[in-house]
């Protein structure tokens, strides 16, 4: 079956409104002549004549009469669907957005950035999910509005990304700790006992690497794969944990938090999403609350 011209609609819509083919012609910037033929092909598809000749001008048969209470409406939702979308009422916004990041993020921004979502739309929730892994696959399905993070070589390349701050790695561990007195040289650090925090499993990073450089190796006494567990065996144990200063700022509480002895690149954690959520406005909204209460 032949699909039928859409574009018909709106001839139809400006035909019914002038009831003349001269007037509707001007009205839609054609000539006389196109306007004939479109009323041609107007009749072949509906099967009927539409607009008939009475004396010297043109009135509606039933059919058109049907028609011209429908078409209105129908040409006025397309137009909308195709016109920029309309400013974003916050007050009546009713949604709920999923938020995946690493521990450490609810706990040092969940607060504000629900007080700041709340204060603007009541109605919207957010879900807040654990990333477990770096795969893109939860934003490219849509099962995630928002990811936060380090980009890395297995970030998806279509994502969108902004960076939020800056962070380094920085060593914890108790009060009382034998460290808490006197310098922290490379030397004290690596002969210490360390916590590794490692979610694929890996024996070694990047702070071994740069203990390397200086003909140093650290003893890890126990791996774990967050940077919550690292700070739960650092408050109760003489291990160091070293981890994201800004990212683990309320899990350090009541720790004794130092400079790493060691020349590490600071980290960036960026705001990650796919491209078909850029212009949605609810979208664009929340990703602003995300970067003010991140940046403030």
């Amino acid at each position: 079956m032949t699909r039928p011209d859409l574009n018909l609609l709106v001839t139809l819509d400006v035909l019914l409104f002038e009831g003349s083919v001269a007037r509707a012609a001007r009205r839609l910037r054609l000539s006389p002549s196109a306007m004939s033929r479109a009323l041609a092909r107007l009749r072949e598809a509906t099967g009927d004549p539409l607009l008939v000749r009475a004396g010297r001008g043109l009135v509606p048969t039933p059919r058109a009469l049907e028609l011209r209470s429908r078409i209105g409406p129908l040409v006025e939702a397309a137009e909308a669907c195709l016109r920029p979308a309309e400013n974003l009422d916050l007050k009546t916004l009713a949604r709920t957005f999923t938020l995946r990041n690493r521990e450490g993020f609810v706990e040092n921004f969940g607060a504000a950035l629900i007080a700041r979502v709340g204060s603007e739309a009541p109605g919207v929730r957010l879900r807040f999910v654990q990333k477990l892994d770096r795969e893109s696959s939860p934003l490219r399905e849509g099962t995630v509005d928002l990811e936060t993070g380090v980009i890395s070589e297995t970030t998806g390349p279509e994502l969108r990304a902004q960076a939020l701050f800056r962070d380094r790695f920085v060593g914890v561990i108790r009060p009382g700790h034998p460290l808490t007195s006197g310098e922290i040289t490379p030397t004290r650090y690596a002969s210490a006992r360390h916590i590794h925090v490692s979610r694929r499993g890996n024996d070694t990073g990047p702070i071994d690497a740069a203990l390397s450089a200086l003909t140093l190796s650290r003893e890890i006494a126990a791996a774990v794969g967050s940077f919550s567990e690292a700070l739960a065996l650092a408050r109760a144990t003489d291990l160091i944990a070293s981890v994201p200063e800004r990212y683990t700022g309320s899990l350090r509480e009541n720790l004794v938090t130092f400079p790493l002895p060691v020349a590490l690149p600071e980290i960036t954690i960026s705001l990650l999403w796919h491209p078909r959520l850029d212009a949605d406005p609810a979208h664009r909204w929340l990703r602003a609350c995300v970067r003010e209460v991140c940046t403030a």
